[in-house]
């Protein structure tokens, strides 16, 4: 399990969760967003551009 906390939010993967490859975005300890990260689109939640700045940041430091 790999948890990340940026921004405000924490970013949660799993090893060996289902596919597709995703992770779990929290805020204040509830589930804002899961998001595909094969896609590119979100699985459930909204993302806002915070959020996906982030995920981007996070995939460039090899951390996603």
């Amino acid at each position: 399990m790999g948890r990340i906390r940026r921004g405000g939010y924490v970013f949660v993967t799993w090893s060996g969760d289902h596919g597709p490859r995703h992770v779990h975005v929290f805020r204040d300890n509830v589930l804002v967003l899961r998001w595909n990260l094969d896609a590119w689109v979100p699985m459930s939640g909204r993302a806002t551009r915070k959020i996906l700045r982030l995920i981007v940041e996070l995939r460039n430091e090899g951390l996603l």
